[in-house]
């Protein structure tokens, strides 16, 4: 059984209420929700928040309400802790958590995202962005050296985690955390690339402003 969860914190501090703004006259979690419900490859579709205000949504949107402890629901909660204590509650295969906050992630993407997790012997699956330029990490080069030009295109890319869908085996997930290790990366660990469209993710108010204008520009979301 693969499950399809998407996150809903009330309580976001760098974008209040993120979840429920709007982009294109619809809010970000109904988006995510109509997706997941369009893609037509989870078993189950759960909106999982502290807040009863997205069980209201969830119901009107014909999918489950998962209500998480309150205290799973402050800005001090790690994902880690909301994802084991969703899995400990829901037997599945695997969770595939698919974020709102990505409202470029098309249907096409969600469903290439599962079939390659659901296919593979990973544990963890990322969504990842390649980004193909010269990169620096603590003042030194990442994938390219100061003793030569190079161009661009020929460089390594990087991998750049998006966290747009990701993927947990349960088993190994709740394993991992109840050892009191790391769940997020327990495992074998792979991942998928997405386009830069599907990997912008809205977390301040310029990400959000900066999705109005692609969306103006006519992308699709």
């Amino acid at each position: 059984m693969n499950i399809a969860v998407i996150p809903a914190r009330m309580g976001s501090q760098r974008l209040a209420r993120k979840n429920l703004r709007e982009l294109g006259g619809l809010p970000l979690i109904v988006r995510a929700i109509r997706k997941c419900r369009e893609a037509g490859c989870f078993d189950e579709i759960w909106v999982n928040s502290e807040h009863t205000d997205f069980q209201l949504i969830a119901e009107e949107e014909g999918v489950f309400f998962h209500q998480r402890p309150s205290e799973l629901g402050s800005n001090t909660a790690t994902s880690e802790q909301y994802i084991a204590e969703f899995l400990e509650k829901h037997p599945c295969e695997r969770v595939f958590q698919v974020h709102s906050i990505a409202p470029f992630v098309t249907v096409g993407d969600i469903r290439g995202f599962v079939e390659f997790a659901a296919g593979s012997s990973h544990d963890c699956v990322l969504s990842t962005e390649d980004i193909q330029i010269e990169c620096i990490y603590d003042n030194e080069p990442v994938n390219f050296t100061y003793h030569e030009k190079t161009n661009s295109q020929d460089l390594q890319p990087v991998l750049r985690v998006s966290w747009s869908i990701t993927s947990w085996r349960r088993e190994a997930y709740l394993e991992a955390f109840r050892a009191g290790k790391c769940a997020t990366y327990s495992g074998s660990v792979g991942h998928y690339t997405l386009n830069k469209l599907a990997s912008h993710v809205i977390k301040t108010e310029s990400d959000l402003q900066f999705a109005e204008a692609l969306l103006s520009l006519g992308n699709e979301c």
